[in-house]
């Protein structure tokens, strides 16, 4: 018999289906793995993860702060240092999402010869 679980992401008003966009989500994907080596400043990630705003790592990393897989902390120095790092449920999804990316960068050839080929016919 197989356990029962609480949550069912299949289910309209489950709260799982939040934390799947979350996971799903591409900064929350590159954020994790770049956290992967220790702490890290917040300019440091804005300067690893090319492409994203401010306003949206910052949006990110609060989304995964009260989800509970990153930990800011401030250091009481002047000018104040924040650093951001995952928490051991942050590091659970490390071999998920990093299936993912292996995933991704294997099979894009795959994907861009068949968007390729469906653009040529449009």
């Amino acid at each position: 018999m197989s356990a029962l679980r609480p949550y069912d992401p299949f289910a309209r008003d489950c709260p799982s289906r939040r934390l799947l966009d979350r996971i799903g989500d591409r900064w929350t994907v590159l954020l994790i793995t770049t956290l992967e080596d220790g702490p890290r400043r917040f300019s440091e990630l804005l300067r690893t993860v090319d492409g994203i705003s401010q306003k949206m790592l910052t949006q990110t990393l609060r989304s995964l702060e009260a989800d509970g897989l990153v930990l800011r902390t401030v250091h009481p120095e002047i000018p104040p240092r924040v650093e951001y790092e995952l928490t051991e449920l942050g590091r659970s999804l490390l071999e998920p999402l990093g299936a993912l990316i292996s995933w991704a960068t294997d099979h894009m050839g795959e994907v861009q010869t068949s968007r390729d080929a469906v653009s040529a016919t449009a």
